[in-house]
């Protein structure tokens, strides 16, 4: 039997409407801006890529050109000075494999050991780990270069991947999601069972720990993927590049003397760089979603 709002009581309907979400048209129409702002470069971005060099500077920018040329743009960017291009995107999944995977190992076991064991000097050490967080990347990149440079290591792969594999923002996640996620109850009943630490770490706690170390490692792919600043001043030899270093020195071919403009090849990578980090989030969002949430309702 259904029950309808004038059956109920006036204090339940108070509270049922109080309930029900609310619709607000104010906040609609800033969703709706922020939609609009987020999709019209995004669009800019396909539209174009499909464009040939002259039609780039005599059509609209969100209109398509006089001839669909994405193909042959595409095929031109990897084969573009003996496909140099593929070999930045080589590069920077190499960065991002060796940098950020190993940054989420790192953060995962320190995260891991600093919330579950006790050791002296650990709220120093929280201390400290909350105050790499508050600094800035570019705010280490001349030190580091400066300390690279006098161990031999600039214009060399390890001039990424070591400055890559540091995230105290990644590891303070996983200590704060290791707290709520996973019970000392549960990882001393697998002591008294007779599973060592390791056993107890990668059969029990590392599932539990999934959603937030996904989040770790898309908050570390991301940064490694878009780092363009360390690159820029750690490497020389542009067969090290990354795709954000390579690009920009494609885009700055189109100034100086003896000028070969390639906005055509720039727009068209840039299009080609998107694509793996966005099938990166749309295949991990959902664990990313659930680690954000963690811990947001109390039992």
């Amino acid at each position: 039997m259904t029950t309808t709002l004038r059956t109920i009581s006036p204090k339940a309907r108070k509270a049922y409407s109080f309930a029900r979400p609310r619709k607000s048209i104010v906040l609609t129409i800033i969703m709706l801006l922020f939609l609009v702002y987020a999709l019209v470069p995004l669009i800019w971005l396909v539209i174009n890529a499909g464009k040939t060099q002259a039609d780039l500077f005599s059509t609209f920018g969100l209109s398509f050109g006089s001839k669909f040329a994405l193909w042959d743009n595409i095929v031109e960017t990897f084969t573009y000075k003996d496909g140099i291009f593929l070999r930045w995107l080589g590069n920077t999944l190499l960065y991002v494999a060796a940098g950020a995977g190993g940054a989420t190992l790192l953060a995962t076991l320190a995260g891991y050991g600093l919330a579950k064991y006790k050791f002296p000097g650990k709220k120093a050490y929280f201390a400290v780990v909350l105050g790499a967080v508050a600094v800035p990347g570019t705010a280490l990149a001349v030190p580091t270069f400066l300390l690279f440079s006098q161990m031999g290591l600039t214009n060399t792969p390890w001039s990424i991947i070591i400055p890559s594999l540091i995230t105290p923002f990644g590891l303070y996640l996983i200590w704060v999601y290791t707290i709520d996620s996973v019970p000392t109850e549960l990882l001393e009943a697998a002591r008294l069972d007779g599973a060592s630490e390791l056993r107890t770490f990668f059969t029990i706690s590392l599932k539990l720990l999934t959603p937030g170390v996904v989040t770790v490692a898309l908050f570390s792919i991301v940064a490694t993927w878009n780092n363009y600043f360390l690159p820029l001043i750690m490497l020389s030899d542009p067969t090290w590049y990354p795709l954000t270093v390579g690009l920009n020195q494609w885009s700055a071919q189109a100034s100086g003397v003896g000028a070969q403009p390639i906005y055509n090849l720039v727009i068209t990578g840039s299009l080609i760089t998107i694509i793996p980090i966005v099938l990166v989030f749309l295949f991990l969002q959902r664990f990313w979603q659930s680690g954000l949430s963690a811990g947001s309702v109390k039992q």
